[in-house]
Order: C-alpha cells, then sequence, then structure tokens
C-alpha cells in the first residue's frame, strides 16, 4: 500500500501558475493545481514509504523555485 498526502504550498506573488507547472513534472506527483485562498497551490502525492514520502517533499517539492512555506497533511483511512 503506498503512502499518499496533501501538500500545501505558499509560493511568491504571482509565482503559482509556474510552480503548479513545474511540480506537476515531478516523479509521485498525481496532482498539483493552482488554487485560491491561504495556500497558492494544493499537490497530491504519493510514495511507496513514509520515508520515501518526506524525500519527495524536502528533495524535489520544496527545491522548486519560488515556492515560500509547505505544509504536507498525509491522508488516513479510519
Amino acid at each position: 500500500m503506498s503512502v499518499q498526502a496533501y501538500i500545501l504550498v505558499q509560493t511568491g506573488v504571482g509565482q503559482a501558475a509556474d510552480v503548479a507547472a513545474q511540480i506537476r513534472d515531478i516523479s509521485g506527483v498525481t496532482l498539483a493545481e493552482d488554487v485560491t485562498g491561504p495556500y497558492d497551490v494544493i499537490v497530491r502525492a504519493e510514495a511507496a514509504s513514509v520515508d520515501e514520502l518526506g524525500s519527495l517533499v524536502v528533495a524535489k517539492v520544496q527545491t522548486v523555485a519560488g515556492i515560500t512555506r509547505t505544509v504536507t497533511c498525509p491522508v488516513v483511512h479510519i
């Protein structure tokens, strides 16, 4: 079973569309949409383990130019 999470992304002013487009190309990302509200981009990602998900967020998503902050929200099945 894979681990899934939503990643809430804040970007610099006017950078949401470019950031979302760059994130869409990252392996493990299943969705990246620019939105309105307190966050500028919402990403859905999946990985084989929590450790791999953490690496995906830290080593790939957070390195995209224009991102100022991320919040990772793991999906739980209760």
